[in-house]
């Protein structure tokens, strides 16, 4: 892996990020089924934040953040959380998981097309065919969506713009100029989401609140201890001080982990447009982070 320096930390890390945000698709899924999503996932915020504030201060981290930074702040926490937190729960409640996880992790797709639009990236013609064939991937899961009365391609089209965000948040990250420690970062901007999907739990779902049940809450607790006190501040940590394959190099098997585990677990049904999708959007987000030299020692005999 040309390109990428992994430590025993950054290797750890990669691994638990990959399994946790992988198997969390499925139980998001059920989660969202038996609760009103907005509220679902305020809960877990809300209970993740003290999870993540004791990480923060027993890493002895500081959480001060300059006020000429607060700008910044607000921005990247709306393209790296806000947009994704809010579309993307809402989205996979009309999906599949597994059809949820691979159209939401197209992110490194669309995070090259940003790069290519906005920071002077110039694109191969690997690159290229990636982008390709991650269309074509799309276009297979929102055919298989339209071809059922029941379907709703509206929900197909907010997981596409909450990646979208998402990796334009990333870009944005690795860029960022913001002096304060990473973790701060990460705990503010977890706290303004928390406030922001409150606000809209709040005035959306209030009607459809219940007490939540054993099984939801346990969808809720491990969204708050792993997710928000775990998965996300990793990825956010790895997105910052990693290069681009390194720091996504997790998100190319996630999409394949909550698919299979939504089969197993909820029992969805899985359809061939699915399994093309699978091979197409990891031939995409391979072919746009690979480096050029490892392509050519491959095609080498």
């Amino acid at each position: 892996m040309s390109g990428a320096h992994f430590n025993a930390r950054q290797l750890a890390l990669l691994t638990g990020l990959t399994l946790v945000w992988g198997l969390n698709w499925p139980i998001m899924k059920f989660g969202v089924t038996h609760f009103a999503p907005l509220s679902f996932r305020a809960l877990s915020m809300w209970l993740g934040l003290p999870v993540l504030f004791l990480a923060v201060r027993g890493l002895g981290v500081s959480l001060a953040i300059e006020r000429r930074e607060w700008r910044e702040l607000g921005s990247l926490t709306f393209t790296n959380m806000i947009v994704w937190h809010v579309l993307a729960i809402v989205s996979v409640q009309a999906l599949s998981s597994g059809r949820a996880a691979i159209l939401g992790y197209t992110m490194p797709v669309f995070s090259a097309l940003w790069g290519m639009a906005l920071f002077g990236q110039r694109p191969s013609g690997r690159q290229l065919a990636g982008v390709a064939a991650a269309a074509l991937g799309v276009a297979l899961l929102l055919w298989h969506e339209l071809g059922h009365m029941a379907g709703k391609p509206w929900a197909a089209g907010g997981m596409l713009l909450s990646a979208a965000v998402w990796a334009l948040g990333t870009q944005q990250l690795r860029r960022t100029r913001m002096t304060a420690a990473t973790l701060a970062i990460v705990f503010w901007m977890t706290l303004i989401t928390t406030v922001v999907m409150t606000v809209l739990a709040a005035a959306l779902e209030h009607e459809r609140w219940h007490a939540p049940t054993p099984g939801v809450w346990a969808a809720i607790i491990f969204n708050a201890v792993l997710i928000f006190g775990f998965a996300q501040p990793v990825w956010l940590y790895l997105a910052r001080a990693l290069p681009p394959l390194a720091s996504t190099l997790s998100v190319m098997l996630i999409p394949v982990l909550g698919t299979l585990s939504g089969a197993w677990w909820l029992n969805e049904q899985l359809h061939w447009q699915d399994f093309a999708a699978i091979v197409l959007m990891l031939a995409a987000i391979a072919s746009v982070l690979l480096p050029a030299r490892v392509a050519a020692d491959i095609r080498s005999p």
